[in-house]
């Protein structure tokens, strides 16, 4: 270990015993990494400390300018014990891009992934081993400057949280029913969309509660200028397969470039299926959906992985995907995408790294 400080708890924290009871989110392991930046210091103090909360200025740059990033990633037990983690330098090379749109420091690529992986070292207890649990790791980068005025800040937090999460299917594979949003929109080209910025997440927020009152667990939002071609679902990047052909929107900049959606991708076209990445409007798919040449629909992230769709409703029109069952395309996706995450199936593009 490098220059990276250890501050021991006092106390440990109990561990759950009931893995089924996880949930997603609301527990939190002992230990935590932080970091922090100064324009004439650069970053300095990394340390893993025990988890805690912060104490900031009400002045505190991020929350009023929005200067604030995330990731986020999992840590999986194998079959054999060992712990894996999947394509995480890309997250961390992607937090580097968002941070670059938002005009903060560049992180220190090398020492944030050395100590991400000391960090799950020495949580490595915190890593649940029931199937399709995983411990979520949630990287954080916040602007803390104590000063009012719109301007980049010159002081920054970096730090990574860790959380144990139960099966995100603990209820089996079912398809989520979607809300197409033609009013609201959540980025456009030019903007932030790409970037994963909790600004981004917040200008979902007020359509995803609206679908939800109708019925809907997720939206589909459409692009920002012309309120007609596809772009993501909440969470998650958008696949359709029509006619046989998976095709996804193109990363045009204002929808984020997700792991998953790259990896899925490469996977479709290792599996032999035609795959294309090209502008698909709404009214093609609702079209598509009527004709029955609308086959599957799925979302993919790093939480569900592949999400599969079982209804569209749009303009006050409800399109059935599939006979509301999840199609064998998504089913196979899923399963090669997870065996590779877990190790049961052979990693031919080097994403696994296994601790």
């Amino acid at each position: 270990m490098s220059d990276i400080k250890f501050i021991p708890c006092k106390t440990l924290k109990e561990k759950p015993s009931d893995e089924s009871k996880l949930g997603f989110g609301k527990l939190f392991t002992d230990y935590m990494f932080t970091m922090r930046y100064n324009s004439e210091k650069g970053w300095y103090d990394p340390t893993i400390e025990p988890y805690g909360p912060f104490s900031l200025s009400p002045a505190t740059s991020a929350l009023h300018y929005g200067q604030a990033i995330f990731e986020g990633a999992k840590a999986y037990k194998d079959a054999q014990g060992n712990t894996r983690l999947f394509r995480i330098k890309e997250n961390i090379a992607r937090m580097n891009r968002s941070a670059a749109r938002l005009c903060m420091p560049a992180l220190p690529e090398d020492l944030v992934y050395e100590a991400l992986l000391e960090l799950l070292k020495i949580e490595e207890a915190w890593i649940p081993k029931s199937e399709g649990t995983s411990l979520y790791i949630r990287p954080t980068y916040v602007a803390t400057e104590e000063a009012l005025g719109v301007h980049a800040a010159k002081n920054y937090l970096f730090y990574i949280i860790l959380s144990p999460s139960g099966a995100y299917y603990a209820q089996g594979m079912k398809p989520v029913k979607i809300y197409v949003e033609d009013s609201y929109v959540r980025a456009v080209i030019g903007g932030i969309g790409f970037a994963k910025a909790a600004g981004n997440y917040a200008a979902s927020i007020l359509a995803g509660e609206l679908a939800e009152k109708k019925g809907y667990t997720q939206v589909l939002w459409l692009d920002g200028q012309m309120h007609k071609y596809i772009e993501e679902v909440g969470a998650m990047n958008m696949f359709f397969v029509i006619d046989g052909e998976i095709i996804t929107p193109p990363l045009l900049g204002s929808i984020l470039p997700g792991i998953t959606r790259d990896s899925i991708l490469t996977l479709a076209a290792d599996l032999g299926y035609k795959v294309s990445e090209k502008r698909l409007s709404i009214d093609e798919v609702m079209e598509a959906g009527r004709s029955g040449a609308l086959q599957e629909a799925f979302g993919t992230g790093t939480a569900a992985v592949v999400s599969p769709v079982g209804e569209l409703y749009y303009n006050g029109e409800v399109i059935e995907i599939n006979k509301g069952e999840i199609g064998p395309i998504a089913q196979k996706l899923y399963d090669t995408l997870t065996s590779i995450q877990l190790g049961k199936h052979e990693d031919v593009h080097g994403w696994s790294i296994v601790l």
